[in-house]
């Protein structure tokens, strides 16, 4: 039925709103609600021209015969609708009429009233901030709106049924308390008021824990109270409950456990009794001392390990270490804790506090903790005398004893165990130490501090050997030696010192004074150490001075004297003539010497040494020398014509010209040239020559040589003629140059050659049987001693004709063509 009747409700209305909707269409004339109560509908309507009035009708759609109708004057533009029944709906018609009674326009719209007035049954406060109510429930209500007051002040909830809490209100304070229902019509007038009274506000508590057995609550006073109820218990349940009532504002609570979690409970009533708002805090009480505190000490890190047994209700622990106005801390929520960088030779006390959200207990008594002794510092190292080291320090807190290591740089190490400050070690020179002191306790060693190196002077040299190199230079040479980073080489004489400074086992001292004895020294140095300045010397003299040659002179063909400046002493001088032909020497302890058998046509470069027990001198300057060409070993005079000679000799060494002489009483010829050949002229037959040559060098230097003499060849007869003998026999005729000469006759012809050599003294020669008809040269020529036969003499051409089978005329034709070539 409920169903049905719903239905045809919401029928009804969408066809009331369509007829409204027509109406409004047509014209222009519409209705709106502004206000709805469980009574009463509050509409408004514009105006209509023309309309005297304004008919409005509610009519209750579910209820029958439940109808309203209020008339309203044309002024009147908005009207309200009462003594409707609660939480039902109407159609409501509104018409505007003019003065005739006729409707000029109407509308119409549905609206429901709001649900009946609730009534308060109670209304109470529980907490300090609010206050329920509780109501029976309104027919058709959906929700409900509750207001407090207070003065000109109020604050609304909506709720959706009973019972429903006003919060956000004050503490203690008296409030009027009304109820509205509310459906989707509207609200309904309030209900009637009751007044109620919010409780007391609870403390707010101020908690802390004094110490690790008490437990101290503060608050506020708290408005409109006249007393307070504290309760305290263990969060764990275990134990009893302490309660107190006080009207002041705090309380102390003792004789509790340490650093246990307690439950505290407060609230406060007003004059009646009346209980407020309770206030709940969990405090714990602070904890106890930790006990059993364990201190150990690493050395090699300065840092105490300490530890203590758990105490209750501890959530986190402290350490303090203290030594004089400097404290390190280290905070842990385990029972063991590390405290770093602690300072040597340092006394500290150290202490641990427990923590929890209360507070702190007591600090447990101090254990003492001495740490190491820190590194002992002003340390001096001192040579006290060579081999020696000694080692110095000052004393430091808390050392009982000190141990020194010495190592040295090769390796090997040794140490001092001493209570004072001072310890003695040996040393060697060019060694490298490293020195460190550690001072020592119960508590272990001190930690590592500067580690000193101490160089030892740099041993000297030992084998020392000086080289003289030339007459201004010596090579010093050494064995290696430790410590050294540079080795100084001193040179001293009385004019002064020469220094050679080198990081080598060598040293050549140049642009010394030759001849001159040294002092030589070999210092050896080091950045760390300076020089030892105890290093023996030795004495080293230098070469001689080089000689100088002042002058050659030739004393004979192979030998010249060689003479230069002395200005050694004890000095032996070489002098050495050097040349593609050799070397040729001589020597003196005075001032010249003589070579001998010096080869001719070679030059020398001639120098001079000298030598002494130091050594010897560079060479002198070199004097050039040359001797003279050498005379040609072979020398041939070949006669070429009657007065032609052609002279020829091997070659000189040494010469570059020739100057040949061949001399007579009769005279003399002569011929200079650059071969090793000459032709001479006007010689003079049967004459005997002096033969004579000179060799000549480049630079002018002349041999003059001498070789056997030559006697030139006899004399050619002259005025050959030939002459017919009878038959076939040719006389041939001369005149002699010499009357004791013999002469040889020649015919040469085609038809054969011919000789005749008359008897001594005789200027003619016969041939006899000679063929005619034939051309004959003819030669006279005197006979030598050597044998051979001239070959120079004048040949003449001669025609022998033929008589019949006889000889017929001899003509002469001439000279022949290579005597007349000549």
């Amino acid at each position: 039925m409920c169903g049905a009747k719903s239905k045809s409700l919401i029928f009804t209305g969408l066809l009331f709103n369509c007829l409204e909707m027509i109406f409004s269409a047509n014209t222009g004339f519409s209705m709106s609600i502004y206000d709805v109560t469980s009574r009463s509908i509050y509409l408004r309507w514009p105006k209509i021209s023309g309309a005297s009035s304004y008919r409005v009708t509610a009519t209750a759609v579910d209820t029958v015969g439940h109808s309203l109708l209020a008339h309203f004057s044309d002024v009147t533009f908005k009207g309200t609708l009462t003594s409707l029944i609660p939480n039902t709906l109407y159609a409501i018609q509104a018409e505007a009429i003019d003065k005739n009674g006729i409707i000029l326009a109407e509308t119409q719209i549905m609206q429901s009233t709001a649900p009946d007035i609730p009534v308060i049954d109670q209304a109470y406060s529980k907490l300090s901030n609010s206050i329920t109510v509780e109501w029976r429930a309104v027919p058709g209500a959906t929700s409900y709106l509750l207001t407090a007051q207070d003065g000109d002040s109020f604050i609304e909830t909506v709720v959706t049924n009973s019972p429903g809490t006003v919060t956000g209100l004050k503490p203690a304070t008296l409030y009027r308390i009304t109820i509205r229902s509310i459906n989707s019509g509207g609200k309904s007038q309030p209900s009637p008021f009751r007044k109620a009274k919010t409780v007391l506000a609870a403390p707010v508590l101020s908690v802390s824990s004094p110490s690790c057995d008490s437990i101290a609550v503060r608050w506020k006073a708290v408005y409109m109270a006249a007393g307070f109820s504290v309760s305290l218990m263990r969060s764990d349940g275990l134990g009893r409950m302490l309660k107190e009532n006080t009207t002041n504002t705090s309380l102390i609570f003792t004789n509790l456990d340490p650093g246990t979690l307690y439950t505290i409970k407060a609230y406060a009533w007003n004059i009646n009794g009346i209980p407020g708002d309770d206030f709940t805090y969990n405090q714990r009480t602070s904890p106890n001392a930790p006990a059993d505190v364990q201190v150990a000490f690493n050395s090699g890190a300065l840092r105490a390990i300490v530890s203590w047994m758990p105490t209750e209700g501890a959530l986190t622990y402290s350490v303090t270490a203290s030594s004089g106005l400097l404290k390190l801390k280290c905070n842990t929520s385990s029972a063991s804790c590390v405290v770093p960088s602690l300072r040597c030779g340092s006394e500290y006390y150290v202490s641990v506090t427990a923590y929890n959200d209360a507070g702190s207990s007591k600090p447990t008594d101090a254990v003492s903790l001495k740490t190491i002794p820190c590194a002992p510092v002003n340390i001096s190292i001192e040579e006290d005398e060579p081999g020696h080291l000694l080692v110095s320090w000052s004393s430091v807190n808390f050392g009982y004893y000190y141990v020194v290591f010495v190592k040295s740089d090769d390796g090997l190490e040794v140490h001092c165990n001493t209570s004072h400050t001072q310890c003695h070690f040996q040393s060697d020179c060019g060694f490298t130490y490293f020195i460190s002191v550690f001072a020592y306790n119960k508590a272990g060693q001190s930690p590592l501090g500067d580690v000193f190196n101490y160089t030892t002077a740099p041993c000297c040299p030992s084998d020392l050997r000086a080289v003289v190199v030339s007459s201004d230079t010596v090579q010093v040479t050494w064995a290696p030696v430790r410590g050294v980073d540079m080795y100084q080489t001193r040179a001293v004489d009385w004019s002064g010192v020469a220094l050679c400074n080198g990081t080598a086992t060598a040293c050549t001292l140049s642009a010394l004074q030759c001849n001159t004895q040294y002092n030589v020294t070999v210092y050896s140095f080091s950045e760390a150490r300076g020089s030892n300045t105890s290093c023996a010397s030795k004495y080293v003299a230098t070469a001689p001075c080089s000689p100088e040659i002042k002058n050659i002179s030739k004393e004979a063909l192979s030998v010249v004297s060689v003479h230069w400046q002395s200005n050694n002493e004890e000095a032996t001088y070489i002098v050495t003539a050097r040349g593609e032909a050799g070397l040729w020497h001589c020597r003196s302890s005075g001032n010249s010497c003589t070579l001998i058998n010096l080869p001719c046509g070679s030059a020398f470069s001639v120098s001079a040494i000298a030598r002494s027990p130091a050594g010897q001198s560079l060479p002198s300057h070199s004097v050039p020398l040359e001797t003279a060409p050498c005379c040609p070993n072979d020398l041939i005079v070949t006669q070429v014509t009657q007065s032609v000679t052609n002279i020829s000799w091997s070659v000189g060494m040494g010469a570059q010209t020739y100057v040949t002489t061949l001399e007579s009483p009769k005279g003399q010829a002569k011929c200079h040239t650059l071969q090793n050949y000459c032709l001479l002229g006007c010689i003079t037959c049967s004459t005997n020559y002096t033969v004579s040559l000179k060799a000549i060098s480049e630079t002018g230097l002349t041999s003059s040589c001498t070789y056997r003499g030559y006697s030139s060849s006899a004399c050619c007869p002259s005025g050959v003629k030939l002459y017919r003998l009878g038959n076939n026999g040719i006389r041939v005729y001369w005149r002699a140059s010499e009357e004791t000469r013999d002469y040889h006759t020649d015919l040469h012809g085609s038809k054969g050659n011919f000789t005749c050599t008359p008897s001594s003294g005789l200027s003619h020669c016969d041939i006899m049987e000679i063929p005619c008809g034939d051309v004959y040269t003819v030669v006279v020529s005197p006979v030598t001693d050597k044998g051979p036969k001239l070959t120079f003499c004048p040949k003449k051409i001669y025609s022998v004709t033929c008589s019949g089978s006889s000889v017929g005329m001899v003509i002469y034709r001439g000279k022949s063509n290579a005597e007349q070539r000549i």
